[in-house]
């Protein structure tokens, strides 16, 4: 579909040669307004009767705003200045009036481009899987939970093999755009006029593209953004997400709330990290006694023990009496994960056949991927 910004005098003779579905607006208020409405579309033809100074703002403004969505430009009259002007302010093609062929080959070289730019998966028309959703949890900060989420999601997409959406629910001091160098231009709190009717196509236009494979949903940058995100939104969005994606890994803030019980709820699979010291291994224990209390499945969680070769004076059998509960993976410690997070390159990535990577490859494999998705529906609270 494609938004068509003319007078109505003159879109008549404009919207046959672009094809397809058109919606026509007579101003960039009411083409600001279709592109609100449509998180999907991409594409913006704005034809020669629109102001040039006015269409140029407008261009510069949602190569900003939403920089999958571009703009041909049509013009009476082909200038330096105006393909200057143009070029700045972000239009991706300027055309003649009178050259529809050129028009059609710019609209179809555009959706290509908005395709690359986004490259996060569309909305399944004719197949809904659905895939898993997985909550990485530390009741304790500084236990490598984010460092965690990103290395399980980047071996979960297996460079592009599965699909995979990361979502940072961090909101106020979410760190997944850093360790993976993603540029935060779309973030959670964009979905905010979606809550209520959240779909695929709004769900996609959220998405960061990161790896192939990879793409992830990314805190607010903004303080005070946090505040604004409802439980409700995250809700829906973890119900939509695994109609898209094989799976949806959510790092989460270190300490529950309103949103982590939404995640909770949305998941398959409760990851639980800590460390080898009392106040990890303590807030665990509270951890899993609070899980208890909300009636989690158990069957669908896994301890995993970060830094699990530390000289600190526990021993495993010290751990164990704390947890009560089997330890399903053991990630060694290691100077090279800072480094490969000082880089933003996870460092399953960077170092695949290092033992970190090797532990959380491990811990995937037969933990995550082994395991059925129907048997961890059961997951959510008998009350809220």
């Amino acid at each position: 579909m494609t938004i068509l910004c003319e007078p109505a005098a003159l879109a008549g003779q404009l919207s046959p040669a672009l094809g397809g579905d058109v919606r026509t607006a007579g101003t960039l208020g009411e083409t600001s307004r279709l592109l609100a409405a449509d998180p999907a579309e991409t594409l913006v033809v704005v034809g020669p009767a629109i102001d040039l100074d006015e269409a140029l703002a407008f261009t510069a403004g949602l190569r900003v705003e939403r920089p999958s969505a571009g703009v041909v430009l049509l013009r009476d009259v082909l200038d330096v200045v105006v393909l200057t002007s143009a070029l700045r302010a972000g239009v991706r093609e300027v055309v003649a009036r009178d050259d529809l062929a050129a028009l059609v080959d710019a609209c179809t070289r555009s959706r290509a481009l908005s395709a690359q730019v986004t490259g996060v998966p569309l909305p399944r028309a004719d197949e809904r899987g659905h895939g898993q959703v997985i909550t990485v949890f530390a009741a304790k900060g500084g236990c490598g939970k984010t460092t965690l989420a990103v290395n399980l999601a980047a071996v979960l997409a297996a460079g592009g093999e599965r699909s995979v959406c990361l979502v940072d629910l961090d909101l106020a001091f979410g760190d997944v755009g850093i360790c993976l160098r993603a540029e935060p231009v779309r973030t959670i709190v964009h979905g905010l006029g979606m809550v209520g009717h959240v779909d695929a196509a709004g769900a996609s236009s959220l998405l960061t593209a990161c790896r192939p494979g990879l793409s992830a949903l990314l805190a607010p940058v903004e303080p005070g953004d946090a505040e604004r995100i409802p439980a409700t939104l995250v809700s829906e969005l973890l119900e939509v997400l695994p109609t898209m994606f094989d799976f949806v890994v959510v790092d989460t803030p270190s300490a529950f709330s309103e949103h982590v019980l939404a995640a909770m709820d949305a998941s398959h699979h409760h990851v639980l990290l800590t460390t080898p010291d009392v106040p990890a291994l303590k807030n665990l224990r509270v951890t899993l006694d609070m899980l208890d209390l909300l009636s989690y499945a158990h069957d669908i969680r896994s301890i995993v023990l970060n830094r699990s070769d530390s000289k600190v004076g526990l021993s495993m059998d010290d751990i164990e009496r704390v947890v009560r509960n089997d330890i399903r993976a053991h990630v060694p410690s290691s100077r090279d994960v800072p480094i490969s997070v000082n880089k933003g390159n996870p460092i399953v990535l960077d170092l695949p056949r290092h033992p970190v990577s090797e532990a959380i490859s491990r811990f995937a494999r037969e933990h995550v991927l082994a395991e059925p998705v129907a048997a961890a529906r059961s997951s959510k609270r008998w009350f809220r």
